[in-house]
């Protein structure tokens, strides 16, 4: 079997469990190439070859395996994702166990599952030209994308608790005027954010869009009509004793999605923030990525 293996430096780099799991993976005859790659990195480079290899590992955080999962987009290679970063919420929701004997068991005799995959289309500032990235989690604009940002400077000491002290630190964002166009139809509304959501789950598995399935062909759009973080936390309870509706959240299921904000609000996808404020667009790209799952995962089959 041979195994490409892609490390996010900022992340996956410092994980002392990687080089056992390599080791592990090394012992069962798999040829392993290992790549680094940091923020200046094309990652599309970095994998231009991996119909090549039997397995890509993506080693990082939730943006390098979202980043990876659309470089590879189509290609149906199947993607292991190695849990090496701030909040992992991709692993979390795929079950992916943390010890690196069991991922990679994992990496050899996975169960193969086609997941949904977003791509996020904004403007670049220049002209009309506009920027692709793709996102297996969520994307979104306004208090999501305050907080991402807020985050960032702290994660290298507070770990996954950073979120948590850049929520708290923005007890009241900033209130937009939302319009929406969701599969041709129109929907305009108040609130602090739109989330794209793919994968529902966030911190403390709450979901943020109940009944959200990545295998779909569909992504849910959910406005949070709220106007200060206190007003959340119903929602927040909701969402931890499983009912079927949070408050506050409104949520809808669409294919093509673009977002109109006024003021203009910044946007993240999967935890990383961009030089880009609203408008953006959003579409499904279904079956797109291949991902490789311990049997116990909710979403094997």
């Amino acid at each position: 079997m041979r195994v490409l293996v892609v490390v996010n430096t900022r992340s996956g780099g410092g994980d002392a469990g990687l080089y056992n799991y390599v080791r592990v993976l090394g012992a069962t005859g798999a040829e392993i190439t290992m790549r680094f790659c940091d923020t200046t990195t094309a990652l599309e480079e970095l994998v231009r070859d991996a119909t090549h290899f039997d397995r890509l590992v993506a080693a990082g955080g939730d943006g390098t395996a979202s980043a990876l999962c659309y470089a590879v987009r189509n290609t149906r290679v199947p993607v292991l994702v190695y849990p090496a970063g701030t909040a992992n919420l991709l692993a979390q929701n795929l079950a992916m166990p943390a010890e690196p004997r069991q991922l990679a068991e994992v990496t050899l005799r996975g169960q193969v599952v086609s997941f949904d995959l977003g791509e996020l289309e904004r403007s670049t500032g220049v002209g009309t030209t506009t920027i692709k990235t793709g996102f297996a989690i969520m994307a979104g604009a306004g208090y999501d994308a305050s907080i991402m940002e807020s985050a960032r400077p702290l994660k290298g000491n507070l770990g996954a608790a950073a979120y948590l002290v850049a929520a708290v630190s923005n007890l009241a964002p900033t209130t937009a005027r939302f319009e929406l166009t969701l599969d041709g139809h129109e929907i305009t509304a108040e609130g602090i954010a739109v989330l794209i959501v793919n994968f529902g789950r966030i911190q403390f598995d709450v979901p943020v869009a109940v009944g959200a399935d990545p295998r779909d062909g569909m992504l849910q759009v959910a406005i949070v009509r709220t106007r200060n973080v206190a007003a959340l936390l119903p929602a927040l309870v909701a969402g931890i004793s499983g009912a079927n509706k949070l408050p506050g959240i409104d949520v809808y299921a669409a294919a093509h999605i673009s977002v109109v904000s006024t003021p203009p609000l910044p946007i993240q996808y999967d935890g990383e923030t961009v030089e880009a404020t609203t408008p953006f667009s959003a579409r499904v790209l279904p079956h797109s990525a291949t991902l490789l799952l311990p049997s116990d995962s909710p979403y094997a089959r």
